[in-house]
């Protein structure tokens, strides 16, 4: 279930990433978007560290909180670092993206489950 949640959280980037290179007008081609994506992929990568060395699963919503404040920090941390740049406004967008995504495909699974059980009770 792991490498599955990992990978649903790197394709919620992907996506955060498109949107936002597309309403920019910087367009969608590989090399722009691998530019735009390494940074918030490696804060996926260290929110996701986080959550292995913890034992958790990754699938509850304070593992999508964890996983998306390293995503949203290390992201900016490393857009500055590498020239890139942000803004506040794209913190707040990214974090509110990001954490409706992240936190609600979790919220998602989590409804899923309890009517599965309740369905079968």
């Amino acid at each position: 279930m792991r490498k599955m949640s990992a990978s649903i959280d790197f394709v919620m980037v992907l996506i955060f990433v498109t949107i936002g290179r597309s309403a920019h007008d910087h367009g969608v081609k590989l090399a722009g978007v691998v530019s735009t994506t390494w940074p918030f992929g490696v804060g996926l990568a260290v929110g996701w560290l986080t959550l292995l060395v913890r034992k958790r699963t990754g699938t509850s919503l304070i593992d999508g909180l964890t996983v998306c404040s390293a995503t949203v920090f290390m992201g900016m941390v490393l857009r500055v670092a590498s020239g890139q740049g942000t803004a506040v406004a794209f913190i707040f967008v990214a974090l509110a993206f990001l954490g409706a995504m992240m936190i609600g495909w979790r919220a998602l699974f989590a409804w899923l489950q309890r009517a599965r059980r309740f369905r079968h009770a």
